[in-house]
């Protein structure tokens, strides 16, 4: 029994040295398998420098009892102690993974893989490897020696003795001498097959890129052809048998484990594609039908096994493909999008954990030299490497990536790598999750040095890589453009001329010297202002090129930094808030009318900044609030001309509110996914435009009353909104829709009234459109009675008087949608009072009535239609746009708004949601309409988002019509699909008109 004095110090002992179980490393220690070494403190000591004592321990003591006698034992012992080289390999190992703990268990005598140190041994190439398969006969004993080899390579490994590049060299190394056994079994298996065909095993991926994990699938391409004369074909067939059984052997799991499974899947074509094709078959396939990732992934391709001299042709032969592939088309949008499209799908209880997929992970620092190696390799051989850090390498050798970035990124790959090998390493297991258990950690953390506090450690320095790794993916791809153009120390790398424009020309810059000029103003200069620019500058470049048109984004964004550059709040605004600088390349890219907003008043970038998730200031603000601050601005200004100068401004400044909101919201931020509410944006929009406009004109009426009459008009005056206007559906070029109606003031004569209310009118028309920098606002009275041969302004008495006389059906349907915006509120008031009867009339709409609707409405269609215009792409007057489905919920509202409460809405949408709700729709029907009248509203919203100017039609100029896509959600490439849906939207929501208005 062990006195408790002796215990406690044992317990201290083995503490100190990193057991974590004292108790059983006590009892393992005391066994009888280890009587002959307990008391060596060598032992302890080897043991307390493991990455897991107590893991190191165990196996060791399953490893002696695995010896087959006690002079095998005693042999394992003996060298254990006496000689260092070993005892450092075997225990790294053991406390390091518990798989080639197991694998030593099944085949004890394999330890002795770990004592030859000839110079061969200590980097083995793939002869070596080649030399310890060479025994392995049939795919049971080619799993035994792979995992002795792999014992060896693990070894140094653990022990520092090769260094991460070095041991993923091996690692493929191994793979490379693995599928040439694994092949040559398979010939002796088929020697009939194997004399009728050549057949060339292509690497890719890790193993292409001679950077191999120890658990990874091993992508292969086969290219076949015939041999000794035979039939094509039947080499083909042949080739394929081989190649099958090639990766069988390598991919079934047995006793002795699976060693890994060969995947074939970036063949042309994928799983659907033959196994084997011929030279000549692979070359038409990437001629024709490649897409952009495949000749990314050829990157990698390398000969490994079979017929060398054919994979070296094939390699060569497709070479010129893969350096020509940045000119394709949408190659960087594609590349990008496939990387989004990695994350995308990574489950979200995952993605904290993801070491190799997620954002910082070691797939962006291949995704970020990958780009760079295809867009320049073209001209520069020496950046053609498959291998991760040899091509950074030469990337910062050629100028390509600043030298401090590369180490930066070096490291970290190396780190992450590294920290990768030692999770796979414990069960030889494929995963790149970080594992969540802390023995698991503190593992890891050992293994790789960080022994004072393990776990925190581990995950400083993992968070801290990650986060210059995600730093540097998005800035690796730029920022060498800039030390192009800025005036740096002299002797820093930098790209040539010619390879800054080809990098702009990759990113879709349609005028890369413009481009450059403007870099060069922006960034050069050792000013505190041209440093900021230059830190901004990357990101903001990718943003540019994420839009239809980056050249305009890069020019704007020149105008407004020569606006406000030598402000100091702007560039800490875009520096410090992270929304401000993504919100302002959106808006600046996205077309001309947000960018002309901007710039006759470029401090409303400050708008731009963080809040409210991101969208900082671009909240429309509500109507009382804009009618306060634009009468308070009124009530100072001097004069009516003044003062509506100053509304103006006001309205330019919330216009570009809006348009801004609306465009971060349909591109989405990082922090901020794209609106997937596409109707409440529409609404947002409206309302917001509307609320502005009614705004407008109450300032302009005050005015223009204040100068002319001082506090009181003769006459009471109010403007009632109409159509889109007074259905809170204004666009962004919108007029907007009125009318006026006045009763003079008691003892006021009739005709002195009247005068005055129309110089009101006058006035504010002259007003609100004098020539200046801010948008005019239009005022439209055509929808007064006796439309433009009518008096302008009438009294509430004429209009009573009018329509009990002489109102037409389309009047009252028209005045479906009126609503007071401005003036006097109790006149207005008593206006909706008095057309009620007319718009919502009892009983509904007569046989007649309703036949005059439909004859107005196809009248409008054969008549108003632009000649030339497509109708199924007009949003206004078009088959299913935003005339047939007003058309048919006004009729709704006139037939059976005088008994169903939720019709009497000026508004489309809240109106066709009553209407379903009454069942005079059915809910399908309600959808079909809506859907069509959002898309439409959204379709004109972006035309004069683009355009900078209003239309009903899709924009025939290429460049134009991609970003009213990129608007509505279509990436590059897909304008087709857009105009296929917006007809097929369209097409369904007309069958519902002619069903429902028709009566078809």
């Amino acid at each position: 029994m062990t006195a408790p004095g002796r215990r406690s110090s044992t317990f201290s002992r083995l503490l100190r040295h990193g057991f974590t179980d004292p108790s059983a490393a006590e009892r393992l220690l005391e066994s009888a398998e280890l009587e002959p070494v307990k008391a060596d403190p060598v032992l302890l000591e080897a043991l307390g420098a493991t990455a897991d004592p107590d893991l190191a321990l165990l196996g060791l003591v399953r490893l002696v009892e695995a010896q087959i006698d006690h002079t095998a034992r005693r042999e394992l012992l003996d060298t254990l102690i006496a000689a260092k080289p070993l005892r450092d390999r075997l225990l790294g190992v053991l406390g390091a993974s518990a798989a080639l703990a197991d694998h030593l268990a099944r085949h004890p005598r394999d330890w002795q893989a770990l004592v030859t140190y000839e110079p061969r041994d200590l980097h083995p190439g793939v002869e070596e490897f080649e030399r310890g398969l060479a025994e392995a006969a049939d795919p049971v004993a080619l799993r035994v020696a792979y995992r002795r080899c792999l014992l060896s390579i693990a070894a140094r490994d653990v022990c520092g003795t090769t260094e991460l590049a070095q041991t993923a060299a091996e690692l493929a190394d191994l793979a490379t001498a693995t599928l040439r056994a694994a092949l040559g079994i398979a010939r002796t298996a088929a020697p009939d097959d194997a004399a009728i065909c050549r057949l060339a095993v292509i690497a890719m991926g890790k193993c292409g890129g001679h950077e191999l994990n120890y658990v990874s699938d091993v992508d292969v391409i086969f290219v076949g052809e015939p041999a000794n004369g035979a039939d094509e074909g039947k080499a083909v067939q042949a080739a394929t048998r081989l190649a099958s059984h090639m990766m069988r052997i390598c991919s079934e799991t047995t006793v002795e484990g699976t060693i890994w499974p060969v995947d074939a899947n970036l063949r042309p074509e994928g799983r659907n594609g033959p196994l084997v094709r011929t030279l000549s078959s692979h070359l038409a396939y990437y001629q024709r039908w490649a897409k952009t990732w495949e000749f990314q992934a050829l990157l990698k391709a390398r000969p490994v096994a079979g017929d060398l001299e054919l994979g070296e042709e094939y390699v060569a032969t497709l070479a010129p493909l893969v350096w020509q592939a940045a000119e394709r088309d949408n190659f960087v949008a594609d590349v990008q999008k496939m990387r989004r499209r990695v994350v995308a799908n990574i489950p979200a209880a995952e993605i904290e954990r993801e070491l190799k997929l997620g954002p910082g992970g070691l797939r962006d620092v291949e995704f970020a030299v990958q780009l760079l190696q295809l867009v320049h390799g073209r001209a520069d051989t020496s950046l053609r490497s498959g291998t991760t850090l040899d091509a950074l390498k030469a990337l910062a050798a050629g100028g390509y990536v600043g030298r401090a970035d590369a180490v930066q990124l070096d490291e970290a790959y190396r780190f992450l790598r590294t920290m990768e090998h030692r999770i796979q390493l414990f069960r030889l297991r494929r995963t790149h999750l970080v594992p969540e258990g802390d023995a698991d950690l503190r593992r890891i953390g050992r293994s790789l040095g960080l022994r004072a506090d393990p776990i925190t450690d581990l995950n400083r320095e993992w968070k801290r890589h990650a986060t210059v790794v995600r730093r540097l993916h998005e800035k690796l791809f730029y920022r060498p453009l800039l030390d192009a153009v800025a005036q740096l120390a002299p002797g820093e790398a930098r790209l040539s001329p010619n390879a800054a424009r080809e990098r702009l020309v990759a990113l879709g810059y349609a005028d890369p010297a413009a481009a450059l000029r403007h870099l060069e103003a922006l960034a050069s200069g050792v000013t505190r202002k041209a440093a900021i620019q230059r830190t901004l500058l990357p990101v903001l470049l990718g943003w540019f090129a994420d839009s239809a048109d980056p050249d305009a984004g890069l020019l704007n964004f020149r105008k407004v930094s020569d606006a406000l550059g030598k402000t100091p709040w702007y560039l800490r605004l875009l520096r410090d808030e992270g929304a401000a600088a993504e919100n302002l390349a959106r808006v600046l890219s996205a077309g001309r009318l947000a960018p002309d907003l901007l710039m006759r008043a470029p401090e409303a970038v400050a708008l731009l900044g963080d809040g409210d998730g991101g969208r900082g200031g671009l909240e429309p603000r509500g109507r009382a609030q804009l009618e306060q601050e634009v009468l308070a601005a009124v009530g100072r200004a001097g004069g009516a001309e003044q003062a509506v100068t100053t509304v103006r401004g006001m309205r330019r400044r919330e216009l570009f509110r809006t348009a801004a909101r609306d465009i971060v919201s349909s591109y989405g931020t990082e922090e901020t996914p794209a609106e997937a509410d596409q109707g409440a944006l529409v609404d947002l929009v409206g309302g917001a435009v509307s609320d502005l406009t009614a705004a407008t004109l109450a300032g302009t009426l005050r005015a223009v009353v204040r100068e002319g009459w001082g506090d009181t008009l003769p006459t009471r005056f109010a403007v009632i909104g109409m159509g889109r206007f007074g259905g809170h559906e204004l666009g962004y070029g919108s007029d907007a829709d009125v009318l006026f109606v006045h009763e003079p003031r008691e003892g006021v004569d009739e005709q002195e009234a009247a005068r005055a209310a129309n110089a009101v009118v006058s006035e504010m028309r002259r007003l609100l459109q004098i020539p200046s920098a801010d948008p005019p606002l239009l005022i439209d009275a055509d929808l007064r009675p006796e439309g433009k041969s009518g008096p302008t302004v009438r009294t509430l008495t004429s209009y009573e008087a009018y329509y009990r006389r002489w109102s037409l059906v389309w009047e009252s349907q028209a005045l479906l949608r009126a609503e007071p915006v401005a003036g006097d509120e109790e006149l207005g008031q008593r206006f909706i009072e008095l057309i009620d009867p007319l718009r919502y009339p009892a009983e509904g709409l007569g046989d007649d009535a309703v036949r005059e609707i439909r004859r107005l409405k196809a009248r409008m269609e054969a008549e108003r239609l632009p000649r030339g215009a497509d109708p199924t792409l007009h949003t206004k007057l078009g088959r299913g746009g935003l005339s047939d489905v007003e058309w048919t919920v006004q009729l709704l509202q006139l037939q059976h708004g005088w008994v169903e409460p939720g019709l009497r809405t000026t508004r489309t949408r809240p109106a066709l949601a009553a209407a379903c709700a009454a069942e005079l729709l059915t809910g399908e029907d309600a959808a079909t309409l809506d859907e069509a009248w959002v898309l439409a509203t959204r379709v004109r919203n972006a035309v004069m988002l683009v355009r900078g100017r209003a239309g009903d039609t899709f924009p025939s100029d290429g460049r134009e019509l991609a970003a009213v896509g990129r608007y509505l959600g279509y990436g590059p490439g897909h304008v087709g699909d857009m105009l296929d849906d917006y007809r097929r939207i369209t097409r369904r929501a007309r069958a519902v008109v002619d069903e429902q208005f028709y009566g078809a």
